[in-house]
């Protein structure tokens, strides 16, 4: 049973100890976060699904990690205190692969430790809730139609699972907002993002799934997928996009959404 779904950004800067005074530049996406936080505790899943953009990644397969503990630290971002531990959910990763894996290609793996990808998200919406169970899931190079499709497969499992399960799709938007960007600067980054977001909150699935192939590419974006992905299992439900926040002060563009479940 699907109780929760999000999109979240994953800038490192989000955890206090790394950003420091930067936080004040994303006071927004923060106090976002802390809202989807409290959304997430009353959820109360016991499973969590983490699409990240920045685990390991096939051209022509879907990976899903099955690793039974997890761990997380930011000790390439300079913090050496921060670390967080997780439990996998083993059963249902396989109860997953065995529903789509006749439909579309499903690699399993298993990954301890997890990257800033999922690390970020987990970071803020574990807090009060570290008992729950983590799997991480990985995009593929794959047609954008193969990831809806996925989360449409995904829509099937968790309908008929007793567990309470949440998803997130973490990703980035463009990663060229202004000069100095992490991708050089390009008018196509706003672009970009302003149709993404406003195409999200409109429920306008189709036309992102038709987002013109050059525009997404200047834009150089790292989270279209992970949003697919969450769209197509969405599209089984009946939701409402309830936008929290979007900056992007420092080039990148931090989108946080909640999807309100109507069951």
């Amino acid at each position: 049973m699907l109780v929760f779904s999000a999109i979240t950004p994953h800038p490192p800067i989000l955890v206090p100890s790394i950003g420091q005074d930067s936080l004040e530049q994303i006071q927004k996406t923060k106090t976002a976060m802390e809202k989807l936080a409290d959304d997430f505790y009353s959820a109360k899943p016991e499973t969590v699904i983490l699409i990240s953009p920045h685990g390991q990644l096939m051209e022509k397969a879907f990976t899903l990690n099955t690793a039974p503990e997890m761990f997380v630290n930011f000790k390439q971002f300079g913090d050496m205190e921060t670390k967080l531990e997780f439990k996998g959910d083993t059963a249902l990763a396989y109860s997953i692969k065995e529903a789509v894996e006749t439909k579309l290609s499903m690699q399993m793996i298993a990954e301890e430790n997890l990257d800033h990808g999922a690390g970020v998200p987990l970071f803020y919406l574990l807090n009060n809730l570290p008992q729950v169970k983590v799997i991480t899931l990985g995009y593929s190079l794959q047609d954008y139609e193969e990831h809806f499709k996925l989360g449409s497969e995904l829509a099937e499992v968790f309908h008929s699972s007793p567990k309470k399960i949440a998803i997130v799709a973490s990703g980035d938007l463009s990663h060229r907002l202004i000069e100095g960007a992490p991708a050089g600067f390009s008018p196509s980054g706003k672009k970009f993002d302003k149709k993404l977001v406003e195409l999200i909150k409109n429920k306008k699935t189709d036309e992102i799934l038709k987002l013109d192939k050059d525009l997404i590419d200047e834009a150089a974006e790292c989270g279209l997928r992970s949003i697919i992905i969450l769209l197509g299992l969405l599209s089984e439900y009946n939701y409402i996009p309830d936008v929290l926040s979007y900056e992007g002060p420092f080039g990148v563009g931090y989108l946080v959404c909640n999807f309100e479940l109507n069951r």
